[in-house]
């Protein structure tokens, strides 16, 4: 599903990653954090596809909402396990949209 963003500017944190053979939990925490960063202040929305190569990309209202995310107590447990067990590689980038546009059928 596309995200339903608002008119620009805003933010977009770009997380790109390859994903270790090891499982453990991944799925449900995932869930979880889509759910947790439904819920924090300046959550505009996300989109996520894996083929091989995983991309999430969360949108955010401002730098503030995305900084009080990366420091989220969960969040940081997620991100010590994506390190330790999850992700072969990993690349976190943040993003100002200055214009957006598209269509729907």
């Amino acid at each position: 599903m596309i995200a339903n963003t608002p008119k620009p500017p805003y933010y977009a944190v770009i997380f790109s990653n390859y994903r270790t053979e090891v499982d453990e939990g991944y799925g449900d925490m995932a869930d979880e954090m889509v759910r947790l960063a439904a819920l924090q202040e300046g959550f505009l929305g996300h989109e996520s596809v894996r083929d091989g190569l995983g991309i999430t990309i969360s949108y955010w209202e401002n730098l503030d909402a995305i900084k009080k995310w990366k420091a989220n107590t969960d969040h940081l447990i997620a991100q010590k396990y994506g390190r330790e067990k999850w992700y072969s590689a990993y690349k976190t980038r943040i993003a100002l949209v200055e214009r957006d546009y598209g269509f729907e059928v």
